[in-house]
């Protein structure tokens, strides 16, 4: 293992050799087969590890559903004050979370700062929402009754995230379950489980240190798709919360809805940016860049579609270009670097195979291919791409998650917003201009149709303060903020007759 990851490892309080499987803060070697990780910064082996077996996944759902019949009768305040507790250790522990998501994940030193930031904020989120787990009281229409609605906790929950953001999606989801009275059983992408590893291990220390908190109410499976299966399928979790591509999405939906459970899902974006003729092109441009090549292109929220007004367009095309020349490409590690690595060679030849289609769908390509030089060797470098191309091209449809920018035209803005939403996807939009008209119809319901629509601001960059997520083939799922915390419970309605007599709903009469 690399030294510095296994030193930011052991600040964070794991043990070395490093073990798939943890139920509360009992660590487990796996029983499956052999996993081995390398770091997308220059190839080198991270780690080398055997997965959890089925056996073990059910062993840590069992565990979890023996914690929630005991967590869920905590008061949900005394289950923040856990969650406080344990963004506090995230604050400790910012700067070497974000080394080991840098090292396994190839992000920026700011991108993965930030990342942990995320994790600490909506701990701070979730404290709050602990006090506000509000219900409705309802007027009955029989006399000396009271109607209402209370929120129960769910269940034990099972997480699945993707490797792009290693830690921050999970912490969405297990803050808001916490607070709300559910253990999260976690399986991580297979490329970034020392990301995992090192947030359970936080976990632990935050344990030790409560008292009246049941252990298992966080655990850990890393393995490959088998466990994500595994945990789809169990009777045990109420609710999966699955994050990833489309492809995975519909078959984690498909066998959660054989079992009638419940699905949270966040998948593909293909994200779309409107320029209008009154935009202001200097903010439009910096906040594209960062929207397209952030990430190297690898955000569920990454603008991949620029529907810019004819009149605009190629002035837009020009500056963005010159842009692209000067942003500094490498090692994710130094503080200059903008854009990292892709994840792994497979990701650098879904770019490959993108452009070239591009290319024989009419498009015009500037940039792409390898960076060799002034960067580590053994990664996939790749210089970011701008394509000029039809709407109606099919390359345009689909969602590859690398640094690439379909740019097309549009003469008037229902036009550009019809562009905008013929794509299955619809996770993050936006719109660039000076009219309160055309921003107001494209945040309107015959306006964009994603879950996320911004004005003169870009597509990634989601505060957690808003519930996060999309519609169509992104899933509907919403996690994060606002009133997401809902999906985490379940709802009962109650009747309470204060009175001597039984008047029955819908002025019924039946007289025994």
């Amino acid at each position: 293992m690399n030294q510095q990851v296994g030193d930011a490892l052991a600040r964070v309080g794991l043990e070395l050799p490093a073990r798939s499987v943890s139920i509360g803060d009992a660590w487990q070697p796996g029983e499956g087969g052999p996993l081995v990780g390398r770091s997308p910064i220059d190839g080198s082996t991270l780690f080398e590890i055997a997965a959890a077996s089925s056996p073990q996944v059910d062993q840590a759902i069992a565990a979890a559903a023996e914690a929630f019949l005991q967590w869920r009768t905590v008061p949900a305040p005394v289950r923040g004050q856990f969650v406080r507790r344990f963004g506090e250790k995230l604050r400790e522990h910012k700067a070497d979370l974000a080394a080991i998501v840098t090292w396994e994940a190839g992000k920026i030193v700011q991108e993965a700062l930030g990342e942990v930031q995320e994790m600490i904020d909506v701990c701070e989120f979730a404290v709050g929402l602990s006090r506000q787990l509000y219900g409705k009281t309802i007027a009955s229409e029989r006399p000396g009754h009271r109607l209402m609605e209370q929120w129960h906790p769910l269940g034990p929950v099972g997480v699945i995230t993707a490797f792009n953001f290693p830690v921050a999606v999970w912490a969405w989801n297990a803050a808001i379950a916490w607070v709300c009275g559910d253990p999260v059983v976690w399986k991580p992408s297979e490329k970034t489980p020392l990301c995992a590893l090192a947030c359970q291990a936080i976990f632990q220390r935050t344990l030790a240190e409560s008292e009246g908190v049941p252990a298992a109410i966080s655990c850990l499976v890393v393995g490959g798709a088998d466990v994500g299966t595994r945990i789809a399928e169990s009777p045990k979790l109420p609710l999966t919360s699955a994050t990833g591509s489309t492809r995975m999405g519909r078959a984690v939906a498909e066998t959660v809805a054989r079992r009638l459970g419940r699905s949270l899902l966040e998948l593909g974006g293909n994200n779309g940016m409107i320029v209008a003729p009154t935009a202001d092109l200097d903010l439009a441009v910096r906040s594209i860049v960062f929207a397209a090549v952030g990430t190297c292109g690898q955000r569920c929220t990454t603008l991949r579609r620029l529907i810019v007004h004819e009149s605009a367009a190629d002035e837009l095309r020009d500056r963005l270009l010159k842009t692209y020349e000067s942003v500094p490409i490498g090692d994710p590690r130094q503080p200059q670097t903008l854009v990292g690595p892709l994840i792994d060679e497979a990701a650098g030849k879904a770019m490959d195979d993108a452009l070239r289609a591009a290319a024989e769908q009419g498009g015009k390509v500037y940039g792409g291919g390898r960076v060799a030089e002034g960067v580590p060797p053994g990664g996939c470098y790749v210089r970011p791409a701008i394509v000029e191309i039809g709407r109606d091209a099919p390359i345009v449809q689909q969602e590859t998650f690398a640094p690439i920018l379909y740019l097309m035209r549009y003469g008037d803005l229902e036009e550009a917003i019809a562009m905008h939403n013929a794509v299955p996807q619809g996770l993050s939009s936006a719109i660039f201009t000076g009219d309160v008209r055309e921003a107001e119809m494209f945040c309107s319901p015959s306006g964009s149709d994603c879950g996320i629509v911004n004005v003169n601001i870009g597509t990634s960059g989601a505060e957690i303060g808003g519930a996060f997520g999309g519609e169509k083939e992104t899933g509907g799922g919403r996690e994060s903020g606002s009133d997401a915390w809902k999906q985490y419970m379940r709802r009962i309605t109650n009747t309470v007759n204060y009175s001597n007599e039984l008047p029955l709903a819908q002025g019924i009469r039946f007289d025994v």
